[in-house]
């Protein structure tokens, strides 16, 4: 095995899946800025999550889009054009 290419900076960091609050901690190097008390009554970085296992439709078995960027209407926007060809 190669030395020195696995990163030295593990420490306990808590994600936040933010669509339903749910949060895990586990040991990570992911950099974050901001900070979250945890139930142990220690202070952790926090690591903010779109989409989790807890809200993920694959995970979950229920369809539920997600749209916090406006994906789906900027496709839409981009391609009306197109997509009212597909219809006729």
């Amino acid at each position: 095995m190669k030395k020195d290419i696995h990163p030295k900076n593990y420490r306990f960091v808590v994600f936040k899946d933010m669509s339903n609050d749910y949060a895990f901690i586990t040991r990570s190097t992911a950099e974050s800025k901001d900070k979250i008390k945890w139930e142990d009554g220690k202070e952790y970085p926090l690591v903010k999550l779109e989409i989790s296992n807890t809200s993920h439709p694959f995970f979950t078995g229920k369809q539920k889009l997600v749209d916090t960027a406006g994906r789906v209407d900027k496709y839409r926007s981009k391609y009306k054009k197109h997509l009212k060809e597909d219809k006729s």
